[in-house]
């Protein structure tokens, strides 16, 4: 029988409820194609390799309930499909800074939360008692010393990282180099959406450079209602989702932008909206001789079902990651699946590298 991918979820969020959901989903519908995944099969897996063998997360409600209970629990809004029963239990997970103030009524965390050293113990026991292989963290935007918790768990645990969030991980040289000396890969930082604003940005600012004309001024505001938009409202922790988002699409400019002619990032919380994220991009400029043009777009997205795929694929790309015994960022998939990975390429490059790491012609 083969092997399965041995996977924990750090965060047992909407996210992840549409990334289990959405495997589950595929299983039952195997007449279906298969859609938003790079390939039916990376290396030797397959998407549905993947088992969730641990889970940790905060919240009263979750903490203590089986993995396939805990992701229809408040505030998570999928619900797709049913899952079947899984053994796995959700363990709690530390605090810290991983909670924002406009969140902490509805994510409603443990009363009593254990010490940070019984914390450390318990997730690095779970962690080898399940054989888990690889982490991916799911934390809210902001969450920059909890997210450093969990990459020190994966160091001490051997395990392989996807750092879905943007707290520079993948991309501080300290951080990097500490995963490379341990021959752990890491995937990071800060996740793109299958078609999600950022790509969607990145390819028309590509687009508009590669035909040789130039951007004045650009936008990107985003709106949605989930918990993910409620914890962005609280504006102290949205300086690296801003930077990871900006960079993104300034990095497909040929020419620079100036500062105050860029806006890019979440722009407010709208209830009703659920998991539906709204994105209004615009781009102003000047082509041949002068003469002015614009463009404006309007994105109506799932923002969950947008990152299940590339999640999928991550997963598996860490995982040939691990059996090379590759330490340190995975360059090809970083730039792919990542908005601020550690070298920005093309998407069109990006994915070539991913291609050539696949069949094993190149390294990272």
């Amino acid at each position: 029988m083969k092997k399965k991918i041995k996977v924990g979820i750090i965060g047992v969020g909407n996210c992840f409820a549409g990334l289990i959901q959405g495997i589950e989903y595929y299983k039952r519908n195997k007449e279906k194609k298969i859609i938003g995944l790079m390939h039916k099969k990376i290396g030797p897996y397959n998407f549905d390799d993947i088992e969730f063998t641990s889970a940790f997360d905060v919240g009263r409600n979750k903490v203590g309930e089986r993995l396939d209970r805990a992701v229809y629990a408040s505030p998570n809004m999928v619900n797709w499909v049913k899952l079947p029963k899984l053994k796995t239990l959700v363990r709690e997970a530390p605090i810290s800074d991983g909670i924002g103030i406009y969140v902490e009524n509805k994510i409603k965390p443990i009363r009593k939360p254990l010490s940070i050293e019984k914390l450390k113990r318990g997730a690095e026991e779970e962690i080898k008692n399940t054989k888990t292989e690889v982490l991916v963290n799911y934390l809210p935007v902001g969450s920059q010393k909890a997210s450093e918790f969990w990459a020190e768990i994966a160091l001490e645990t051997k395990c392989a990282l996807i750092n879905c969030l943007p707290v520079f991980i993948a991309s501080n040289k300290k951080w990097a180099e500490k995963f490379k000396r341990k021959k752990i890969p890491i995937i990071g930082d800060d996740v793109k959406g299958q078609i999600g604003a950022t790509i969607v940005h990145r390819v028309l600012t590509k687009l508009c450079s590669d035909r040789g004309t130039v951007i004045d001024k650009t936008y990107q505001i985003n709106v949605g209602g989930n918990t993910d938009f409620l914890n962005m409202k609280e504006q102290a922790r949205l300086e690296s989702k801003r930077i990871s988002k900006t960079q993104a699409v300034t990095s497909q400019l040929i020419e620079n932008i100036s500062p105050e002619s860029i806006y890019i990032g979440p722009s407010d919380f709208i209830p009703f909206l659920g998991n539906k994220k709204l994105a209004f991009i615009r781009l102003e400029g000047k082509m041949f001789a002068d003469i002015a043009f614009s463009i404006e777009l309007r994105l109506d997205v799932d923002d969950k079902a947008n990152s299940a795929g590339i999640v999928i694929d991550a997963i598996r790309l860490a995982k040939l990651g691990l059996d090379r015994k590759i330490g340190g960022p995975l360059i090809a998939a970083s730039a792919y699946l990542m908005k601020h990975p550690p070298t920005q390429f093309t998407d069109e490059k990006a994915r070539e590298m991913v291609e050539k790491f696949i069949i094993g012609t190149s390294r990272r």
